[in-house]
Parts: structure tokens; C-alpha cells; sequence
């Protein structure tokens, strides 16, 4: 093992950089780091309200905001979701090649940097920087604000006349913050020890769930195939956009639980045998997410009953569709695993986004003359950083209290500030494939300079600048105050700022 930590050491050198971390993360706590950030069942339970019942069952897709019922759309998203996951994968195999070739905590900003002729790459590497944090900020605060919201649903089951209000959310979300800021305090050896569990609570809830809700939903009460799939499914209540945008609207079925992908090479500084491991637990992780995902988002629909029972008390359709099935004991006790996946997802996505704003101030691209690099010599983790992540966090959960449009608009730029940060570098390396000062040296995961290495980095681009398009429309007409998206003004204010 000694070897193998010298060579990724010795990898990381060739880089330009200092190794300051432990490699305590094995194949397996990389491989559950990886799902635990895409989160499939906490994914589903925070999103599934909006499809379920303003677009209909056939539209099941994943959108996040703090208030669903505000977002209106229709889709054949049993579809969608299957698309998605396709398109995903070629995104997340072009990511992995890169994370490949540079395993830094850097990730995507700092290959960005280096896949580009040198008189470009500070304002690169800069621009890329900056759009993965604000991405990786509004994940972070988005993920715990669902976890928040479940578990206050899940009160609210227990305790009918509990009433949840605006400020006991935002309180909740405060906490499971400093609670995740306290837990990433840990060395990365309780880090690495803590996350090898995640993947079994992962994929073990959904299963579970899976099989319960089949074994307790009458043969009598299940929807027949035309309405998970087919036209008794869709409904069109975008007040004005056609059909045609409505079903695009459903296309971002996975690009909240399928993003992030480099955030495993965050933590690739405290991977062994990075090159090969970071990579593989990205691909891995889509495959092991998309399939599931789809599978899960069909049996929930078959077993929703009626929709005007839905979403219930707890204000969540997922946990409705559990307590009519199961009981209010069972529903409440799997719950339990449900919100633990989510608090998983969160804790994953703190470490990532502390290790970023680390490279970010190694690099000198935070105004802080490198005070969040510093690592601590008690932990070998950069608590500054850490804590400095916690912080921010916190702020667009508070911008509930104040004003939900605003929240709303933080947590939907998630996926577009995220994506746009990864076909950068996928985009440049094809660019200046042949430029003179530029060499990209292809690590252990490479798909090749044939045809399906360029058909996986075309697909990907094309694809995200597509979704970027369709995050950016409101989907509900007429656009008022109330229902604009404000995400894409946010990621180009971003840009403008960072430039």
C-alpha cells in the first residue's frame, strides 16, 4: 500500500502540488462518496412532488426548489428519466477521463486551466472556479434544506397538529449544517471510515422501499401501464407553453440527483490509486443511480392511488404514498434510512466543497492570500476551509425567511452552474487538442481517440447547453414576480463578477 500512496504522491507532484492529505479513502469508501452525492432515494423524496402532482404521474421527474408547489410542469417523464440517465452517463464518462488525467482536489477548474494555452488559463481556471463553487454551494444548501423539509414531514405524520412554518425550516437547516461542519472536522481516517457505509444505506432503501411498496399495494389499486407511461399520465398545467417545451421541462428528470460529479475528485488528494479509483467510482455511480432511479420513479408511480389524496399532511407525496401502503410505523421507520441518505448527501457534498475552497485558495483564487489552505495539523484536513464552506452555506437557506423567490432561484442554478463548470474542460481539450503548449496526457480511465470518446464529449456538450436553456425558461406562464427563474441571471452575474 506504501507504494501505491508513493506513486499517487509522487502523481500529484508532477502536478505542481504538495501532498497535505492522508490517503485513507479505499475503492469502497470512494465507490459510496460517489453515490452518496447523487443521493437516489433522498433525491426522489425531496423532488417528487412537483412531477406527481402538477404534471402528472407520467412526468415523475427530480427538480428541487423549497417550494414545490410553485413550479407547474407536465412530461412523459418515466421517459425522461431514462434519457436523462443516458445523457448523464456520457457526462459523467467524459468528467471521469478528466478527473483521470488530474486527480487534484482542483477538479474540473484546475484541468480547465491546464487544457488551455497558458496566456488563457488564469482567466479559465478562475471563471471555472468560481461557477463550481457557486454550483457546489447551492447544492449543499439545497440538500439540506430537503433533509430539513423531510424531517419536519415526518413530525408533522407523528404529530398532527404540529405546523411547519417557514422559520422551524430554516432553524432545522441551520443545524444539520453545523452538525455536517462538526462531522467534516474529523481526520480523513473517520472521514473514509464513516463513508464506506453510505452506499449500502443508499441503494438498500430504495430496494426496501421498492419491494414493500409492490408487497403492500393491492393488485386492485395499481395503475395500469397507460398510466405511468403512456397518455392517462400527462397533464399540461404550465398555463401556456406547448406541449413540445413542457415535455423539455421533464428532461431535467436526473440533472439535480445525477451532478456533482467531481466532487469525488475533490477529495482525490485522500484516495488511493486516484488515477484509477476516483473515476471509476464517477462511472459507477451514474450506472448504479440511473438504473435504480428509473425503476423507483415507476413503482412509486404505480403505487401512488389516487392523486387527490396526495401529497398529504406531511406535504410530501412520496412519504403520503409510503403511510397509505405501509402504515404510519412502517412508512416512518424506512423514513428514517430515507432522511439518512439525504443527511449522507449532504455530509458528502460539504467534504467536496471544503477541498475545492482549499485548491480554490491554494491557487490563489480566493482573495484570502492562501488562509483556507491551511491544513490542520491535528485533523490533516483544512478546517478553515470546512468551516468557511458551513458558512456560506447557510446564507441561501436564510433567504427563505425573507424572500422564497430568491431561495428558489439559488437552489434551481444548481445543476446549470455545476454542468457548465464540467464541458469546459471537456470542450477545451478538443479544442486545443493539437495546440503546441498544450498536452494532454490521458490517465488510466480514457475512452479513446476514436469515435466513442468524441461521440461521448460532443453528446455531453451539446446536451448541457441544452438543459442550461430549459433550466433557464419559467415554467409556468404567464411570468410574473412570483414564478420567474431567476437561476440563469444568478450564473451570469456569477460569470460577469468572476471575469
Amino acid at each position: 500500500m506504501s507504494s501505491r500512496v508513493d506513486d499517487d504522491d509522487h502523481n500529484l507532484e508532477a502536478l505542481g502540488y504538495k501532498p497535505s492529505f492522508r490517503r485513507e479513502f479505499t475503492n469502497l469508501a470512494t465507490i459510496s462518496f460517489a453515490f452518496s452525492i447523487m443521493g437516489l432515494c433522498s433525491s426522489v423524496a425531496m423532488t417528487f412532488n412537483t412531477p406527481l402532482l402538477l404534471g402528472g404521474p407520467a412526468s415523475v421527474r427530480i427538480f428541487h426548489t423549497s417550494h414545490p408547489e410553485k413550479q407547474i410542469t407536465f412530461t412523459q417523464a418515466t421517459w425522461c428519466w431514462l434519457l436523462g440517465s443516458c445523457m448523464c452517463l456520457t457526462l459523467g464518462s467524459s468528467i471521469a477521463e478528466i478527473v483521470s488525467a488530474f486527480p487534484t482536489c482542483g477538479g474540473v477548474y484546475t484541468a480547465s486551466a491546464r487544457l488551455c494555452p497558458p496566456t488563457h488559463r488564469a482567466v479559465v481556471g478562475w471563471l471555472v472556479g468560481w461557477l463550481n463553487i457557486l454550483g457546489q454551494i447551492a447544492g449543499i444548501s439545497s440538500t439540506e434544506f430537503g433533509l430539513a423539509t423531510m424531517i419536519l414531514g415526518a413530525v408533522s405524520i407523528a404529530l398532527p397538529g404540529f405546523v411547519i412554518t417557514p422559520g422551524k425550516t430554516v432553524g432545522l437547516f441551520t443545524g444539520l449544517l453545523i452538525t455536517h461542519g462538526i462531522l467534516n472536522s474529523l481526520a480523513t481516517k473517520q472521514l473514509a471510515f464513516l463513508t464506506r457505509s453510505f452506499i449500502f444505506v443508499n441503494l438498500g432503501s430504495a430496494i426496501i422501499i421498492i419491494i414493500v411498496l409492490l408487497a403492500t399495494t393491492p393488485r386492485s389499486e395499481m395503475h395500469p401501464a397507460s398510466y405511468v407511461f403512456g397518455g392517462q399520465g400527462i397533464i399540461n398545467q404550465t398555463g401556456g407553453w406547448n406541449n413540445g417545451i413542457a415535455f423539455l421541462f421533464g428532461l431535467l428528470s436526473v440533472q439535480w440527483t445525477m451532478t456533482d460529479y467531481d466532487a469525488t475528485a475533490h477529495i482525490s488528494e485522500e484516495v488511493r490509486r486516484a488515477a484509477y479509483a476516483a473515476p471509476s467510482a464517477i462511472f459507477i455511480a451514474v450506472i448504479g443511480t440511473g438504473i435504480p432511479g428509473w425503476i423507483f420513479n415507476i413503482v412509486l408511480v404505480l403505487c401512488s392511488g389516487p392523486i387527490g389524496d396526495l401529497p398529504g399532511a406531511s406535504g410530501s407525496a412520496f412519504l403520503q404514498i409510503m403511510v397509505t401502503r405501509m402504515g404510519i410505523p412502517a412508512a416512518l421507520f424506512l423514513w428514517t434510512f430515507v432522511c439518512l441518505t439525504a443527511f449522507f448527501g449532504a455530509q458528502a457534498a460539504l467534504q467536496a466543497c471544503s477541498r475545492m475552497l482549499y485548491a480554490f485558495s491554494r491557487d490563489h483564487g480566493l482573495p484570502d492570500s492562501g488562509y483556507f489552505s491551511h491544513v490542520s495539523r491535528l485533523t490533516q484536513t483544512p478546517l478553515r476551509a470546512i468551516w468557511l464552506a458551513t458558512g456560506i452555506s447557510i446564507l441561501p437557506g436564510l433567504l427563505d425567511l425573507a424572500s422564497p423567490v430568491a431561495a428558489n432561484a439559488i437552489f434551481a442554478l444548481t445543476a446549470m452552474a455545476l454542468d457548465i463548470s464540467y464541458i469546459i474542460p471537456i470542450f477545451l481539450r478538443r479544442l486545443y487538442a493539437d495546440h503546441p503548449e498544450v498536452r494532454f496526457k490521458p490517465g488510466p480511465f480514457y475512452m479513446g481517440s476514436g469515435i466513442i470518446g468524441w461521440a461521448a464529449n460532443v453528446a455531453c456538450v451539446s446536451w448541457t447547453l441544452f438543459v442550461c436553456v430549459i433550466f433557464s425558461l419559467p415554467t409556468i406562464l404567464p411570468v410574473t414576480k412570483d414564478n420567474m427563474n431567476y437561476a440563469s441571471v444568478i450564473t451570469i452575474g456569477v460569470v460577469i463578477v468572476s471575469g
